[in-house]
């Protein structure tokens, strides 16, 4: 079995979500802190080592146009962190309305209080619609 961790990247906190490459499906993990968009090092790593994903996906912040915005680059930073750092491949994927879309599901679950309880759960989960979304539209898995 082959795993994909996708990560929702922020300057406070980074989302992540596992995927299991045979199944297509996603689950959200807990998130990894960050300071100013630095990972805290131990949890990143403590993620890759337990999971050993044979690929990572990020979450690239776009405007509703397409146009890049200043976060842009810092999620292209992170990929490209990633990338040197665990020598496993990244993809980047659109995450255009994927807080949006996971602030419903969360709603749906847990209405109003599950939203408000954890802001980490809101990361996660768009790391996992995020990660859903490339299994969907660009998974070469087969």
């Amino acid at each position: 079995m082959s795993f994909v961790l996708g990560f929702d990247f922020g300057l406070n906190s980074i989302g992540t979500a596992l995927g299991n490459t045979i199944t297509r499906t996603v689950r959200p993990l807990k998130a990894v802190r960050a300071k100013n968009g630095r990972p805290d090092d131990k949890m990143l790593e403590d993620l890759i080592a337990q999971w050993q994903p044979s690929l990572l996906v990020v979450g690239l912040p776009l405007m509703m146009d397409g146009s890049e915005q200043p976060l842009t680059q810092r999620a292209r930073g992170f990929a490209k962190m990633l990338r040197r750092r665990f020598a496993l491949e990244v993809k980047l994927v659109d995450e255009r309305l994927s807080t949006k879309e996971a602030k419903e599901l969360i709603f749906e679950r847990g209405g109003f209080r599950a939203l408000a309880r954890d802001k980490g759960a809101v990361d996660n989960m768009s790391a996992a619609v995020i990660l859903q979304e490339y299994f969907d539209s660009y998974c070469p898995f087969d």
